[in-house]
């Protein structure tokens, strides 16, 4: 098992990284079979985003705080874990932001995408589903669309549903609504494109953010589901990432 290992700039991540360089050896990502990510979610989504064309499987180990998407640090045995490790298939989410300047930008998100406002006044947006007008005026902080891996993160601390990682669906959900005051969000199919306008973007400036890219001063975003694009995670059989979004809705 040809193995390469990256960390996050933690301290703990950093040691941990050269550990394990010393005992196991390193090859570039380039040359290994499985990149080993150590640090916390966030680190292993920006490893994913960077190893995303190469196509490699990525393993990850906890050197972080919540550590949803790793498994447990451990230093022994680690070629014959990844070697048994289950492998589970992402597909991001693609962006296509409009900037006020005509400039579009492109981006995919694991996670999910998200729109909001750069200053005090809150942002109006029009949401259409399929060419289909769906929200007419949606007064908000922003509104974000999640993939089911990432329903458990920014998505679930505004409220938004968890979705299991086989729905094959998308969480719309608003961050702060005002009018439509009632209005809590949709579950869509993962095959529907949505698009959200900016009204009154001069007097009202939004971002746009898919994961860790940020677009700013966006007039339309439109995302889609990226089933050509292919993120591979390996996690061990005990770490059952879809039990552990199942235990996340009965948390108190």
């Amino acid at each position: 098992m040809k193995l390469s290992f990256v960390s996050s700039d933690a301290p703990d991540a950093l040691a941990a990284c050269n550990r394990l360089k010393q005992r196991y050896g390193d090859l570039s990502p380039a040359s290994a079979d499985v990149i080993v990510a150590l640090g916390g979610d966030g680190f292993m989504l920006e490893t994913l985003h960077r190893y995303l064309k190469r196509k490699k499987p990525i393993y990850g180990m906890n050197r972080g705080s919540v550590g949803f998407l790793m498994n447990k640090y451990r230093e022994s045995g680690l070629p014959r874990r990844v070697a048994t490790a289950v492998e589970l298939d992402l597909h991001p989410l693609h962006m296509r932001a409009h900037q006020a300047n005509g400039r579009v930008r492109e981006a995919l998100a694991i996670n999910d995408v998200s729109m909001l406002r750069q200053t005090r006044q809150t942002a109006h947006l029009r949401m259409s589903v399929d060419d289909v007008e769906r929200l007419e005026r949606l007064v908000c902080d922003g509104i974000l669309v999640a993939t089911p891996a990432g329903s458990t993160a920014y998505n679930l601390s505004v409220y938004g549903p968890i979705l299991p990682l086989t729905a094959d669906v998308l969480a719309v959900t608003p961050i702060s609504a005002f009018r439509p005051r009632r209005w809590r969000g949709a579950i869509l199919p993962s095959h529907a494109t949505i698009a959200i306008d900016v009204l009154e973007a001069e007097f009202r400036p939004v971002s746009a953010v898919a994961d860790h890219v940020e677009v700013r001063n966006v007039t339309r975003v439109e995302v889609r589901s990226a089933p050509e694009v292919t993120v591979r995670l390996l996690f061990d059989p005990e770490h059952d990432l879809e039990e552990r979004i199942v235990k996340e809705q009965f948390e108190t």
